[in-house]
C-alpha cells in the first residue's frame, strides 16, 4: 500500500426543522456512494469555514448559508478505496432561504470537466445514520450545548 495522503476536507450539517440536508449522485448507484452530506477539499490557504460555505453552495445550489458553529473534527481512513486520510472539519450552517422538499443540482468544478450531477433532498435528523463513509460521526454534536 503506497503512503496515505493526508487532506483536510469539510463536512456540512444543514438543518431545517429537525431535518439534515442531504443528496445522492445522480449518475452512480446508491451501492457506490451512498447518501452524503455536502462537502469537499479545503483549497490551499483556504479557511475551513470558507470552505464549507462554498462547498455548501456549489453542491446544493443554495447560496444564503451562515456558519453557526463548528462541530470538531474527525478523521476518516478511505482505504482501500484510495491511500488517503481525510481530516474532517464539521461545521454546523444555517440556512435562510426556502427549499423544496427535494431538487436536483449540479457542480460545475470550474469548468473542468463534466458536472456532476446531485438530487438534494431533506430527511429525518435520526435517519442520519444513512450516510456513507462516516459522514455521519458527528451528528450527536447538533444535540449538545454550545460551550460558551
Amino acid at each position: 500500500m503506497p503512503d496515505r495522503t493526508i487532506r483536510d476536507k469539510v463536512l456540512c450539517y444543514i438543518v431545517r426543522d429537525a431535518e439534515l440536508l442531504v443528496f445522492r449522485h445522480v449518475d452512480y448507484s446508491p451501492e457506490e456512494v451512498g447518501v452524503q452530506v455536502p462537502a469537499g477539499t479545503v483549497k490551499e490557504g483556504e479557511d475551513p469555514r470558507d470552505a464549507a460555505l462554498r462547498e455548501a453552495r456549489e453542491e446544493t445550489g443554495l447560496h444564503d448559508f451562515t456558519v453557526v458553529r463548528k462541530l470538531g473534527m474527525a478523521e476518516y481512513d478511505l482505504t482501500p478505496y484510495r491511500a488517503e486520510l481525510q481530516r474532517r472539519h464539521v461545521f454546523q450552517l444555517a440556512l435562510h432561504e426556502e427549499t423544496p422538499d427535494r431538487w436536483a443540482s449540479s457542480e460545475d468544478h470550474d469548468g473542468n470537466g463534466p458536472p456532476t450531477r446531485f438530487e438534494c433532498f431533506w430527511i429525518p435528523l435520526e435517519h442520519g445514520h444513512v450516510l456513507q463513509s462516516g459522514q455521519g460521526a458527528l451528528l450527536h454534536r447538533l444535540f449538545e450545548r454550545e460551550a460558551g
